[in-house]
């Protein structure tokens, strides 16, 4: 690709994309999706849902920042990728996470996940899912057992832990429970999905066989049992993670192919966990491990460059 401006040749792998619509309007658009969930966390989980996203975001900006300068490299918090990475980690803690820990998942996020690998679009790993799985693996108390019901705060298990404190379906689907501060309400989650389908900021493919294959999983698994499924679509970060994480521009594979296996992959392993595993959530274990063959699921369907593909069907017809 040859720079207009001057005699500079650009080399970077593929893919290449050609568009009016630049990064920064794509990332703006994903965080006005991403503002009914928190909305909707703040409301249920009050000022300490709101200084875990402000914190979040502003640590991410910081980190991104500064991490540039000292290596030299052109500050692009611009493009609002690190305002993105700092809500989507704010939304995958609880509300009473300590807000130091908050700073060290951003900068695991941002400098680790992100900026080490070379910065926005050559990461192997969604930077928030890790920058939640360090907090969570240091910080196992802080992450998965003190978590508080909406607007009274009082100290209690999520669904997934212990599912017979919670057999109101509508409540679990209002978000009137305990858990993370931007996955508990569904209908902002469905709201938040659509309006990224309906703009085309995200594909189809990979939240639709993640979901699926988690629901026939269950269903399968717990005798055909509706109850199960219903449960499971409107418990811990399925749904959230099929919206915001399995869709990263970067982590996810490029071909339809690869989007549905890639899709259907972090479904199963999101089902295996919640069923047998030690622990009550899966999702993002399931999106991490689906990230690291990446690389391979973008070689299925995948065509030549300036190989057409009617010339592709007719050698196969002469063959055949």
């Amino acid at each position: 690709m040859a720079d207009t401006n001057s005699n500079n040749i650009f080399l970077s792998p593929g893919p290449h994309f050609s568009g009016a619509v630049k990064t920064n309007m794509i990332m703006l658009m994903v965080v006005a999706s991403l503002l009914p969930e928190c909305v909707m966390g703040v409301i249920y989980f009050g000022l300490p849902a709101l200084v875990t996203i402000l914190v979040s975001v502003a640590s991410c900006v910081a980190f991104e920042a500064l991490f540039q300068l000292l290596c030299k490299k052109p500050v692009s918090i611009g493009d609002f990728s690190a305002v993105v990475t700092g809500i989507l980690l704010a939304l995958t803690l609880p509300s009473t996470i300590p807000v130091w820990q908050t700073i060290l998942g951003a900068f695991f996020a941002i400098v680790v996940a992100k900026g080490l690998f070379g910065g926005l679009g050559c990461n192997v790993w969604n930077p928030a899912l890790i920058g939640r799985a360090f907090l969570f693996v240091s910080f196992p108390t802080a992450m998965g057992s003190n978590f508080v019901t909406p607007y009274d705060a009082v100290s209690t298990a999520t669904p997934l832990a212990k599912p017979e404190l919670y057999t109101n379906l509508m409540d679990l689907f209002k978000g009137v429970h305990a858990g993370c501060i931007g996955e508990t309400c569904i209908i902002a989650i469905l709201g938040s999905a659509l309006f990224l389908l309906v703009t085309h900021v995200i594909d189809w493919r990979a939240p639709l066989t993640m979901v699926a294959t988690t629901c026939l999983c269950t269903f399968l698994a717990n005798g055909f049992d509706v109850n199960a499924v219903l449960f499971a679509l409107t418990t811990g970060g399925l749904l959230f993670g099929a919206t915001f994480m399995v869709t990263d521009y970067t982590t996810a594979p490029v071909t339809g192919a690869g989007r549905l296996v890639f899709g259907a992959g972090c479904g199963l392993i999101t089902f295996l966990i919640r069923q047998y595993g030690g622990y009550p959530e899966g999702v993002m274990f399931s999106i991490l491990i689906m990230n690291s063959i990446v690389p391979f699921l973008n070689k299925l369907s995948r065509r030549k460059y300036g190989y057409p593909l009617v010339k592709a069907k007719a050698k196969e017809g002469a063959k055949k």
